[in-house]
């Protein structure tokens, strides 16, 4: 009976193995059939650029980086806009020349480093833009700076050409990068204090760049760190990228290597997205935790003070993350500050909610006190539609709070990931109609329509791409980079702001 038994359970075991394992393989070939399914790879996904800068470039400063781009540029130019030939043209293809898309359109080339010199510099800024970005990300923010800074935008490798130029890139790639710039900075303004500003990918390499510092007791390199959508933690599902890509090249189906294949119909931002670009993020996220695990009381001291931007809200990097993997480990002696955009509360919109996006942050904001300013900017319950700054201090809800003469638009329910970095008035992503018809206005792109007739995806066209609260984040960014320590002119009275 018990050698019965025994039997019996073996071939169960068997059995439920070789199960498990063709149903792993249906849904590997499944999975593998669909991603094949997507639109046929273009030049731009295929072209290999041999002047990228890689960390074993051995470049010893930054002219030489610039040195560089100017070959990879001409390289894009070479192989792609020349070779390109379509058998149909098309109006908002970035890769054909006299499109709507064509980043040339603009007078300043935005795909490109730019260094903006001020011998009256007050300080020194270097910019940072985000994953498949270019420094168009960052250009508002140059404009803003530019009589008062040294404006430093470094364009990543891998960026502003062809979305190919993200299959092979790393992070330590893009940090070495950020360590000629930051160097070059150093040299050209001796004795100024020097702040970045980095957005998503950009702010963890910010971040990474002084906890290396800091890790081997180096001095740091910036005196503030202003973070804007911040890629502190990443979805679990990004740790899946490394492992497609390695079944891509093992079946060698090219698609694999993507995790979407789109129209490139934005001048400055690629829409294709390869695999390796959301692991090098999350490798990159991965190290900075294990140099904050590592850091003593001591050394955490040592990180500069950080003025951080975040949407509660946000499909790209996970908002959490800001507060539970950073700002809660950060000591309380140092003018750390965290701006939080709420969604837009209004009645009907409490209605859609699956749930409330605040209501994971609580745990962390019982503490007393919060070893950080955290400023809220939520709906103001006494005027429709405006909205209001409530400084969360501790657990105790204060009567700190500050009206603002800014409001929701209608429509639109919250902030998003690629919003924080535009106002109203940007002529590429900003609502508002542009005087140019010759040139794309993606920020005006809302067709209506049945499903999957777009190229252009309605997830593209629905997500928020401008921040109506720009003026009031450029408020909090002069004050942090002119070293107060507190808004006291602004507090307890309504910031004028027009919102054209």
């Amino acid at each position: 009976m018990r050698a019965i038994v025994i039997g019996s359970t073996k071939h169960f075991l068997f059995a439920a193995f070789y199960a498990a394992l063709g149903i792993a393989l249906a849904l590997i070939i499944a999975a593998v059939w669909m991603l094949n399914a997507r639109p046929n790879l273009s030049l731009w996904h295929t072209t290999h650029l041999t002047s990228e800068y890689h960390q074993q470039s051995g470049l010893t400063d930054f002219n030489q980086y610039l040195l560089l781009e100017d070959k990879l540029f001409a390289e894009v130019e070479q192989q792609v806009y020349r070779q390109y030939q379509p058998e149909i043209a098309s109006p908002i293809n970035r890769y054909e020349r006299h499109s709507l898309s064509d980043p040339r359109l603009w007078q300043q080339n935005w795909n490109r480093s730019f260094e903006w010199k001020n011998p009256q510099a007050e300080f020194g800024l270097l910019l940072l833009h985000g994953m498949s970005d270019s420094p168009y990300m960052m250009s508002h923010l140059a404009q803003h700076y530019k009589q008062q800074a040294y404006v430093l935008g470094l364009r990543l490798p891998g960026h502003g050409t062809i979305p190919s130029g993200l299959t092979d890139i790393t992070w330590p790639d893009l940090a070495g990068a950020v360590s000629l710039a930051v160097a070059h900075l150093s040299t050209q303004l001796p004795g100024k204090p020097i702040y970045v500003v980095g957005f998503s990918t950009g702010a963890a390499l910010a971040l990474n760049h002084e906890l290396e510092n800091i890790s081997l007791d180096k001095s740091t390199s910036f005196d503030g760190m202003i973070m804007l959508s911040p890629a502190i933690g990443l979805t679990p599902i990004a740790a899946g990228a490394y492992w497609q890509a390695k079944l891509g090249k093992l079946l060698g189906q090219d698609k694999l290597y993507w995790n979407s294949i789109q129209t490139e119909y934005d001048p400055f931002k690629y829409q294709s997205f390869a695999v390796n670009a959301g692991d090098v993020v999350y490798q990159l996220t991965q190290r900075n935790q294990t140099l904050l695990e590592s850091l003593s009381v001591q050394q955490l001291d040592a990180i500069p003070a950080m003025l951080t931007f975040q949407s509660v809200v946000d499909d790209t990097v996970s908002s959490l993350a800001v507060v539970d993997l950073l700002y809660q480990r950060l000591p309380a002696n140092k003018n750390h500050q965290l701006v939080l955009f709420d969604v837009n509360r209004t009645r009907s919109n409490n209605q859609l909610l699956f749930q409330d996006p605040l209501a994971s942050f609580a745990p962390f904001w019982l503490s007393k006190p919060l070893p950080y300013r955290l400023s809220l900017l939520e709906n103001d319950p006494q005027r429709d539609h405006h909205v209001q700054v409530r400084e969360l201090a501790d657990k105790s809800i204060t009567n700190d709070v500050l009206a603002l003469n800014l409001t929701w638009p209608k429509d639109v329910f919250s902030l998003s990931h690629v919003a924080l970095n535009f106002p109203i008035e940007d002529t590429l992503y900003g609502p508002q109609s542009g005087n140019n018809p010759d040139k794309i206005q993606i920020g005006r792109a809302i067709y209506q329509g049945e499903r999957g007739i777009f190229s252009m995806t309605a997830d593209d066209m629905l997500r928020q791409k401008w921040n109506p609260f720009y003026p009031y984040m450029m408020t909090r960014i002069d004050a942090f980079t002119q070293g107060h320590q507190s808004e006291s002119s602004l507090d307890n009275k309504p910031l004028k702001f027009s919102q054209k």
